[in-house]
């Protein structure tokens, strides 16, 4: 019996091992994921603010409440400032948010949201093939995996 204990414990220690270095790269993962997804939330206002330069992307916010009446051919004009503003707050908060880790779940599923209605627009106004090329629903099914990482833990 006193063979049997260090057997078990050494076994014990081993998964615990595993499971550590799995948990790390679960959460570098996460990281990497959450800081990719706000990064590219901010730089798309940095292109539409002229940031990278004027003729680089949008180059300025005329431009991109432009683009905003093209995505959103079907909306009255009249909604098109408020629609570019919108997106443009929504982005800023999120992205913010995003890279600093605050309410990750939220967050996480707000960037969802947001991403499968930019795809939805795109999709509606340009057809499928451009939100699937801007990889807007890939990068909405990634926000929504990294809000049932970010939720409270699952007890096995």
């Amino acid at each position: 019996m006193d063979k049997a204990q260090p057997v078990a414990s050494e076994t014990s220690h081993r998964w615990a091992t595993t499971t550590s270095g799995t948990l790390n790269w679960e959460r570098l993962g996460v990281l990497y994921a959450r800081i990719a997804l706000g990064a590219a939330f901010l730089s798309g206002i940095a292109s539409r603010f002229g940031l990278y330069g004027k003729n680089v992307g949008y180059g300025n916010f005329a431009n991109f409440v432009k683009y905003t009446a093209e995505v959103n051919s079907f909306m009255p004009a009249f909604t098109i400032p408020f629609l570019a503003w919108s997106a443009t707050a929504a982005e800023l908060v999120l992205g913010i948010a995003l890279i600093l880790g605050v309410w990750p779940r939220w967050v996480t599923l707000g960037s969802a949201v947001l991403l499968a209605l930019f795809g939805i627009t795109m999709a509606i106004s340009f057809g499928i093939k451009s939100p699937l090329d801007y990889s807007v629903f890939s990068a909405s099914a990634a926000a929504v995996l990294l809000a049932l990482f970010e939720g409270p833990p699952t007890r096995t």
